[in-house]
């Protein structure tokens, strides 16, 4: 408790009712919430198993936890919930799966499980992919509204409403048959629970004593509503949240959420986190008077006692590939001056098309680079093709295996089918592909439906058979070879460029099986297998946390929570920060709070481009200035580039790192 100021040792020790902490930009929120609940359990007396936190990211919650345990050791520590808001009402349906109309094992579609959902049932109203999508963000969002069905068809005013609202009926029907849920639904469903059933509510709420919810202004209805109903009259809650880093209102985020506290808890007691550890005072400057002009509810101020630090530099660039070029001659410049290893620079975007010139340059100079962002390799879909057939193949109860690859290729088994079948599975307590073989199904199906589902089971349990001590490249290659997968792919394609990308994709997976097996030290049966490249999938998603000495790339949108040392903030062009539909939305308070994210990830140095020229669609535009850069404070902003000399000085010294680098590269 002695390392945090005034205003943080506020907020650890206020119990006295529910508490607003508004955390500004690297004011240390993460250590309140941390010592918060050290205080709950040492001085208040709460037990760790009664006391839940819940965050937005597995990365910010694991982190939360090894700070608790530090803070309280690990048996003080034992029974204390801290997980993302998903996971929590995940545990909640795992716990009351009979009120929630669930079976065990029930599996979670991921939004391509979805996608392939919804085009089987809207196959017969002939929808074209960009109506399948707006009918998915709007099923996203009824869900987020705690929208049902029946209420979304009662208030539909137009056809392409009426579309969407029955999709989602149906979309919910098909969930339910296949004893399934979409992510929306780990929170809407134990919403539903806890509204309903106050016996229920009464449960979780005598099992969860005090919550503490982390960057709440990224909140949307149902998480709101969660907390409310989880909480209680009783109001043992904390949330921390800054409305002026809220940058998800795409995807149903709510900063006014912060606003509605005052309404829902009218002994609400605020507190503001204004001291900033991480910037210099230019910087913080720059942010404060950027974000002063978007309207607020809670004002507050950042201020640091580090020091003023160095001006922000403003590199007005020619075009894309000048922009790269400059940006990358700038971090050989600034590591051959001050020996800041590649990880201390970043570089944020609006987009991830503009990462490409970036990427060039850096490889141009030999600098290693980590993208962050990009589709991860098993995320692919017809890697995931494959990962379910092996999964299938080694486990044939795996249901949501099953469901992805039983119309993959095509088989001409419709959703009707795959309904009557969930649902017999669900009356006899079996999985589905245990469902196929019993009698009992030729009651619920057609003959001819019937036919297809064994054909297809009679196929697995030969391939299964074979696969018992054949070496797992072999099953594979004779699986894809069974189900013609390459063929497959040429008719689903868009292009044969876009086919041939993707087998390269499924050749690669091949590639990292033949070397999983040629390890002697790894299983050889085709479960392990599968293990082991489900462990590699696990690795792939925490390379972000990597310790790699690499510059880092990515979106603004994706730097949220992180900082670095030196960062590049480009693109600063109308149409890019702003975006050119936050402009025609007249959602510029958004992007303002967006480019204010980008310019507190800087501890030490930030340097803004923009470009003269952009290419666009193929078409070389004329490009203007953020508006956003005309209103950062003019005393604290260097312009280089339209106009502006470079003194002899920088000129040697930037002449000097490049060869620098240069000799590097060649090995001198």
């Amino acid at each position: 408790m002695n390392d945090l100021n005034p205003k943080q040792r506020e907020a650890v020790r206020y119990l006295d009712g529910p508490l607003l902490v508004l955390a500004g930009a690297g004011s240390g929120k993460t250590r309140v919430i941390t010592a918060k609940i050290a205080h709950l359990i040492e001085k208040a007396g709460i037990a760790a198993r009664n006391i839940t936190a819940v965050t937005f990211t597995n990365k910010a919650a694991r982190e939360m936890k090894n700070r608790v345990g530090k803070l309280l050791g690990s048996d003080a520590a034992r029974g204390l919930t801290i997980s993302t808001f998903h996971t929590l009402g995940l545990n909640i349906l795992r716990r009351e799966l009979k009120a929630a109309g669930l079976r065990s094992g029930f599996s979670i579609f991921d939004e391509q499980d979805v996608d392939q959902l919804l085009r089987e049932l809207a196959k017969k109203n002939d929808a074209d992919k960009d109506a399948l999508q707006r009918a998915r963000w709007q099923i996203s969002a009824w869900k987020n509204d705690l929208v049902d069905p029946e209420q979304a068809i009662a208030v539909a005013a137009t056809d392409i409403e009426a579309f969407q609202a029955a999709l989602y009926g149906a979309y919910q029907r098909a969930l339910r048959a296949y004893n399934a849920v979409d992510f929306d639904d780990l929170i809407l469903l134990p919403v539903s629970l806890l509204r309903d059933d106050a016996e229920l509510r009464e449960r979780w709420q005598n099992r969860i004593r005090y919550l503490l919810v982390d960057e709440y202004q990224d909140t949307n209805g149902a998480q709101y509503e969660l907390v409310k109903l989880l909480v209680g009259v009783r109001g043992a809650l904390t949330v921390v949240g800054d409305d002026d880093q809220s940058i998800y209102a795409w995807r149903g985020a709510r900063p006014e959420n912060l606003a509605r506290l005052r309404d829902d808890f009218p002994r609400l007691h605020v507190i503001k986190l204004e001291q900033n550890y991480r910037s210099m005072r230019r910087i913080l400057h720059a942010a404060n008077t950027l974000i002063a002009n978007n309207e607020h509810v809670f004002e507050k101020k950042l201020w640091s006692e580090l020091g003023p630090g160095d001006e922000l530099r403003v590199i007005n660039c020619k075009d894309e590939e000048d922009e790269a070029e400059r940006v990358v001659s700038e971090i050989i410049h600034q590591r051959f001056n001050s020996g800041a290893p590649y990880s201390s620079f970043a570089i944020l975007y609006r987009g991830n098309h503009q990462s490409r010139p970036f990427e060039k340059a850096l490889r141009t100079q030999n600098i290693p680079y980590f993208l962050s962002g990009g589709t991860a390799f098993f995320s692919r879909n017809e890697v995931k093709d494959v990962m379910a057939y092996l999964r299938l193949l080694a486990n044939p109860d795996d249901d949501s295996a099953f469901l992805r690859v039983i119309n993959t290729p095509r088989r001409e088994i419709g959703t009707g089918t795959l309904e009557k079948l969930s649902q017999y599975a669900g009356t006899r307590g079996t999985t589905l592909f245990n469902a196929i073989g019993e009698f009992g199904l030729e009651d619920q199906l057609s003959a001819r439906a019937l036919s297809r589902l064994r054909e297809f089971a009679d196929w697995l349990q030969s391939a299964a058979r074979a696969a018992d001590g054949a070496p797992a490249v072999d099953t594979l290659r004779q699986l894809l070879s069974d189900i013609d997968y390459r063929d497959w792919l040429n008719q689903s394609s868009n292009s044969d460029k876009i086919a041939e990308r993707r087998w390269e994709n499924v050749e690669e997976l091949i590639n990292w099986l033949a070397k999983l097996q040629a390890d002697e030290n790894r299983g050889d049966t085709l479960a392990e297998m599968v293990n082991h490249l489900a462990l590699m999938d696990i690795l792939e998603r925490q390379d972000e946390e990597s310790n790699d000495d690499r510059v880092v790339l990515m979106t603004l949108h994706g730097a949220k929570g992180l900082e670095f040392p030196h960062v590049y903030l480009v693109g600063m062009e109308e149409e890019l920060l702003p975006h050119r539909s936050s402009i025609e939305e007249d959602n510029i308070a958004e992007e303002r709070r967006l480019a204010y994210v980008g310019i507190t990830r800087a501890q030490t140095t930030l340097v803004m481009t923009c470009a003269e020229r952009r290419r666009r669609a193929g078409e070389l535009t004329r490009c203007e200035p953020s508006r956003f850069l005309a209103e950062l404070p003019a005393d604290d902003l260097r312009w280089e580039g339209r106009g502006a000399t470079m003194s002899v000085e920088e000129k040697k010294a930037r002449g000097n790192a490049n060869l620098a680098n240069l000799k590097a590269m060649l090995g001198n």
